[in-house]
């Protein structure tokens, strides 16, 4: 009796053991949705002349994976590849490039660089390997007064800028908006359904401003002493999602960049991923809902 007792209790726990569904931080799919592994992506997208990783910034695991995945690149390029943020704005390059060059401290870089608030746990180890490995990291984001300006007046009201400002800090003008791209039409309903259908399609156009002067940025700096590298631009999910927006600005100014894109979601189930996070990206990371956030 006391050996049937014992089996019966190994039983219950041997099946108690295997029925329990392991913890999943993350899952990595294909444009297929099919399930890949962090290695296979880095391999396959080491042959792109432009990857977008789209983050939500508060995401501890899209942070961590922006990091590998720097790593995996370099790697593979033998550091021939240029970094790129939305974090940091055009004006700034000078400050960020004194920082890796050593001349200032990083104090200074989040000081004068307008550096974003979680930069030291989220954005510095990116910067810092640039750093570390002599490898170029521009700054490609509009300068924030000119985007405000923008959605203040609309965009024609850039014509009134310096000729400074108008060549160094934004995207050639007059800047195309494809209004009718998705992501465009969403934040258009999403501004008017908020009471603002006056200056909705603006805030579109500062939204555009931004995409085109990150998609101009990451073009122009390929060429020179960067041409045929490999270009890893970090921003928010909403800039790259499905090749619209700071992506459409790209093949936008040189239609024979083949870009790759990262898209980042969240999902209670990790299992397959779901209609919502579908789209033409290259790979979509889905990382479990109910992981904690840096800010």
């Amino acid at each position: 009796m006391k050996k049937n007792i014992i089996t019966l209790l190994l039983t219950f726990y041997t099946i108690a053991a295997f029925s329990q569904t392991p913890l999943k931080a993350y899952q990595i799919f294909d444009k297929e949705g099919k399930e890949v592994t962090f290695e296979e992506m880095a391999e396959s997208l080491s042959n792109y002349d432009v990857v977008f990783f789209g983050e939500l910034h508060n995401n501890p695991i899209a942070h961590w994976l922006q990091f590998e995945l720097t790593k995996s690149l370099a790697e593979q390029k033998n550091n021939e590849i240029v970094l790129g943020a939305e974090m940091f704005e055009k004006d700034n390059q000078l400050v960020l490039d004194e920082y890796l060059q050593g001349f200032i401290k990083e104090a200074v870089l989040i000081k004068d660089g307008k550096a974003w608030d979680n930069y030291k746990t989220d954005y510095a180890p990116l910067v810092d390997f640039a750093k570390a490995h002599n490898i170029p990291f521009i700054a490609t984001n509009v300068p924030r007064r000119y985007a405000s300006l923008v959605s203040k007046k609309g965009l024609a009201e850039l014509e009134t800028l310096s000729k400074e400002a108008k060549k160094n800090y934004i995207a050639p003008l007059p800047i195309e908006v494809p209004y009718e791209n998705p992501s465009y039409k969403e934040m258009e309903q999403m501004m008017a359904g908020h009471g603002m259908t006056g200056k909705a399609k603006q805030f579109v156009e500062a939204q555009a401003i931004k995409d085109a002067t990150m998609g101009y940025s990451i073009v122009e700096g390929l060429k020179k002493k960067n041409k045929g590298k490999l270009f890893l631009h970090y921003n928010g999910d909403f800039h790259s999602k499905n090749h619209e927006g700071t992506v459409w600005y790209v093949n936008h100014y040189n239609k024979n960049l083949k870009a790759g894109v990262i898209a980042f979601g969240q999902q209670t189930d990790l299992s397959k991923l779901s209609d919502e996070n579908k789209g033409t990206n290259e790979f979509t990371i889905i990382c479990n809902s109910n992981m904690t956030k840096t800010f």
